[in-house]
């Protein structure tokens, strides 16, 4: 933003004085720090939003202006953090102080979110341990737009915050995200947008400072960075979220077809065919194998990291991900073949650490011995190598570097 600014000014063949310079720098800063127009909406009901029971962050209160010094600017602070998208906000939920998230809902746009949210989310289908749906702590209904509801959820960490120290802990989120979707398909619900933006985790226990709203590794002020344990030490219970795609079918149709809609991933095979309709439960199948090729695998695009060492999914996942849609397991199959496969992974090799492909080699390196140190610690501490499952015996026998 600072060169954008330079560059118009010396595009009029003057030389600014110092001062100038200096004002139009701190010009751009304040109109880089207003409030974007998606966000008005926000300001606008947040007294309405307090009497609920929901306190937005200052950004968001009436009469907010930014506050933004001559010299120093921190990306971190309230004057740069709007929201990621526009219809979802952070608040604190005025009755305990816990943070959740608000997310504006138009049922003109997405009929179905709200409906299968409240499925899933609440009612008996909410404490079932094989569920990994978000977890839906209220709704509300603004008083002047019927077609808007306001659904509120935790306040939940990016999958990405911190890396995987350990294949247990991506065998123990795969396992997760499988027994999750799993669960929706039992209940014939279809998620139809399963990427890497739309599985969330808990964070309480990873991050016991607190993480900020944008910026997961700082604290919630963005002052500094926040403490971090790992998930082998208080493993997360991680989450399928955004149900805005996401549609239920009759119980007694083994084969529904839909039009074809493009969720975050673009790249379903059979939304490039002839064909008019296809069965979203397949189509699932293949989101959720191509993340896992991009995201653990292979680490494809530039926000995906990729470990070495994960060749022992790829043959599950190429058959998630073939082409011919009828060739694809179902969702009962994957779970289990995963555990089958996982049956065969030794506990060293689930003790070991994933090398991100995209790593810096000589601080993988001086990692090892750290790494082995701390894993030998879990070990006497009788912390199982898969995070969630208890730990059957701790006679296992650890390499030393």
């Amino acid at each position: 933003m600072v060169l954008d600014t330079l560059k118009d000014v010396q595009s009029d063949n003057t030389t600014p004085k110092f001062s100038e310079g200096l004002l139009l720098f701190h010009e751009h800063r304040v109109r880089a720090a207003q409030l974007l127009p998606v966000e008005y909406f926000w300001r606008d009901n947040a007294a309405w939003f307090e009497a609920q029971g929901y306190k937005l962050r200052p950004r968001y209160q009436p009469g907010w202006e930014p506050d933004v010094p001559m010299v120093e600017v921190y990306v971190e602070d309230e004057n740069f953090t709007p929201m990621a998208r526009a219809s979802i906000v952070d608040a604190i939920r005025v009755k305990d102080g816990k943070r959740v998230l608000l997310k504006s809902v138009d049922r003109t746009e997405l009929p179905h979110e709200v409906e299968i949210s409240q499925l899933l989310g609440a009612g008996p289908l909410a404490s079932d341990p094989r569920n990994h749906c978000v977890p839906l702590e209220d709704v509300l209904s603004l008083p002047d737009e019927p077609d808007v509801k306001i659904i509120v959820f935790p306040f939940l960490q990016q999958l990405t915050a911190i890396p995987f120290d350990t294949f247990g802990e991506i065998v123990d989120f795969l396992q997760q995200v499988f027994t999750g979707l799993q669960f929706m398909h039992h209940h014939h619900v279809a998620h139809r947008d399963i990427g890497q933006p739309n599985i969330m985790m808990d964070g309480d226990e990873l991050f016991p400072d607190g993480w900020h709203q944008l910026f997961g590794y700082m604290l919630p002020g963005g002052q500094r960075q926040t403490t971090v344990i790992t998930r082998t030490q208080r493993p997360p219970k991680y989450y399928l979220i955004d149900f805005g795609l996401s549609r239920r079918y009759d119980p007694s149709d083994p084969n529904p077809l839909e039009e074809p809609i493009y969720g975050g991933d673009r790249t379903v095979p059979e939304f490039d065919t002839d064909k008019e309709a296809f069965n979203p439960f397949q189509t699932d199948i293949y989101y959720l194998g191509n993340m896992i090729r991009k995201y653990i695998i292979e680490g494809k695009a530039s926000e995906f990291t990729g470990y070495f060492g994960t060749g022992f999914l790829r043959s599950l996942v190429k058959d998630m991900t073939r082409d011919d849609p009828e060739k694809r397991p179902t969702i009962d199959e994957v779970v289990t073949r995963f555990e089958k496969i996982c049956s065969k992974l030794s506990p060293w090799k689930l003790r070991s650490r994933p090398i991100p492909r995209k790593g810096n080699i000589f601080k993988e390196i001086r990692n090892h011995k750290e790494h082995w140190k701390r894993m030998n610690e879990y070990i006497a501490q009788g912390i199982p190598p898969i995070p969630s499952r208890r730990l059957q015996s701790i006679s296992e026998v650890v390499p030393q570097p």
